[in-house]
């Protein structure tokens, strides 16, 4: 038994001495010490989703709770790797000041001297990383995004690049184009075709929010429409339509196939 004597204020700090208690190997939680990062992986995206929820409700209480829980997240993966000897707290804190620092040149000193000239936050965001071409920024969108918002951020860094499609007319050309390719023959490849087609128009439309956010609106407002149809596929691999053969897994693989085959160079 852990003697611990209540503070009238916590800080970061009491919070990670704690997760240290808890996963002390001898009389430590018996629970807590034997995680790992896989095993409490879906708990970091569950906890992300319900601080998104308050943040949504725009719930103080709730974000004041939501938010510690994902603190809470962030201090037991960095506890588990100080217990690796690869990295603390202290370093990770450090890694997002130096970040902060160094992609604000229009407010810090430092950075404006080391990034004259350099005022985007992608172009100072690609000198950090190393990034110089678009097969190098398509290679660091997560995979781990939401289909539909991976869709749209892979879209978007082409674009950069000069690939995709030119103007709103071109878009709705090839999302036309698409469309009668899924009309001509339902694939799995002309399925991510017609979702891919669709996600760069919307995004643009629907400029202060990101598609997938409408529909989850659309979802919660019509269970039985296309659109809640839509976003189970995108976040839960549900079918979209009731094709044998053609599920979820199936069309995000075309729509991903189609991506990379695009704009991979």
């Amino acid at each position: 038994m852990q003697d611990w004597t209540p503070r009238e204020h916590y800080t970061a700090e009491d919070l990670v001495e704690i997760i240290r208690i808890l996963r002390d190997g001898e009389n430590g939680c018996p629970w807590d010490k034997v995680q790992t990062h896989a095993s409490i992986r879906k708990n970091f995206l569950e906890e992300t989703c319900e601080a998104l929820e308050a943040i949504d409700a725009d719930d103080p209480v709730m974000m004041q709770e939501e938010l510690g829980d994902v603190l809470m997240q962030v201090v037991f993966h960095t506890v588990i790797e100080e217990e690796r000897g690869r990295f603390d707290m202290e370093k990770v804190c450090r890694e997002v000041c130096e970040k902060l620092v160094f992609r604000h040149p229009n407010i810090f000193a430092s950075s404006a001297a080391e990034n004259a000239g350099i005022n985007s936050w992608d172009a100072l965001k690609n000198k950090e990383k190393g990034r110089t071409t678009l097969a190098d920024e398509l290679d660091t969108v997560p995979a781990t995004l939401p289909a539909l918002m991976r869709a749209q951020k892979l879209q978007k860094r082409a674009a950069r690049f000069g690939c995709g499609p030119e103007d709103a007319a071109d878009a709705a050309r090839t999302l036309d184009s698409a469309k009668a390719a899924w009309d001509a023959q339902q694939t799995a490849e002309n399925a991510g075709e017609l979702l891919l087609a669709a996600a760069g128009p919307l995004a643009n439309l629907l400029a202060c929010c990101t598609v997938l956010l409408y529909m989850q609106t659309a979802g919660r407002c019509s269970y039985g429409g296309y659109w809640f149809a839509c976003t189970n596929l995108l976040v839960g691999g549900a079918n979209l339509l009731p094709l044998p053969g053609l599920d979820g897994a199936h069309i995000l693989h075309g729509m991903f196939y189609s991506l990379d085959k695009r704009h991979r160079i």
